[in-house]
């Protein structure tokens, strides 16, 4: 019989929880802000920018893939680069090819679903937890990086063609996530459903936040700039990191 334990040492994933959806946040806050440091802020461009946050990515990820079990540090490392590649895609989707946020947001929302759709295909289940399968991880992390590129779109899609303000971009999509917390609790609706609207839906939260704090006062931000920005993102990560590690160590000792 597998036991919780023995699910602990082979599992290469986050478990899903409240820490989890607040690192979620949080990194796609600093994935919108990073991406946007790097493309606009140093002027490199998005095509430049997709070339950095791709490397970063991939460095990160075959990382991830080389470690025999869930390791918090690395896991949250490809979060980031997934969400900061996702900024640069999203971008580029729009503003080098112009072909526009509602698009932008059909054409990833495509590559997400055939993403889950072959997973599902080939495992015949679309769980989050455990992976412990090399190529079910791949597929994990693919949906995730069309997930958080598509969250992207959609927020910015939220912003350009309803013209919201960040602020009310945030409690639009931060509603849509209170609604899902409330199926998932008060019904019995697929958990792995919620699960991908939920994740989806958490960029644009995270996205619409972050431009928030970047964006100029007149244009409804705080201005902080990209780089404040992406340094209070870090910190706070940089905490709910230490947060993730201590409890992962306590159950894997336990």
């Amino acid at each position: 019989m597998t036991t919780n334990k023995t699910i602990e040492q082979l599992n290469k994933v986050a478990k899903i929880n409240l820490i989890f959806w607040l690192m979620k946040i949080v990194a796609t806050t600093l994935g919108e802000t990073l991406g946007d440091f790097i493309s606009m802020t140093l002027n490199l461009g998005y095509t430049v920018g997709i070339a950095v946050t791709l490397a970063f990515f991939l460095v990160v990820l075959l990382a991830q893939l080389a470690v025999k079990k869930y390791t918090p540090v690395i896991y949250w490392l490809v979060i980031i680069g997934t969400t900061t590649l996702g900024t640069e895609i999203s971008d580029y989707i729009d503003r080098t090819l112009h072909l526009g946020y509602t698009v932008g947001s059909t054409l990833l929302m495509n590559c997400l679903l055939l993403t889950l759709f072959l997973w599902f295909e080939k495992y015949k289940n679309l769980e989050v937890y455990p992976i412990k399968n090399k190529q079910k991880e791949i597929y994990y992390w693919t949906a995730i990086l069309f997930s958080n590129s598509l969250g992207t779109a959609f927020g910015d899609f939220l912003s350009d063609y309803f013209g919201l303000s960040y602020l009310q971009g945030a409690l639009v999509t931060g509603g849509v996530i209170l609604i899902v917390v409330l199926l998932h609790n008060l019904t019995k609706i697929n958990h792995i459903l919620l699960f991908w609207v939920a994740f989806v839906f958490t960029r644009p939260f995270g996205a619409t936040f972050g431009d928030f704090l970047t964006k100029p006062l007149d244009k409804g931000g705080l201005y902080l700039g990209t780089l404040n920005s992406s340094l209070v993102s870090a910190s706070i990560m940089t905490v709910l990191l230490f947060i993730a590690h201590k409890q992962h160590k306590l159950k894997a000792n336990s």
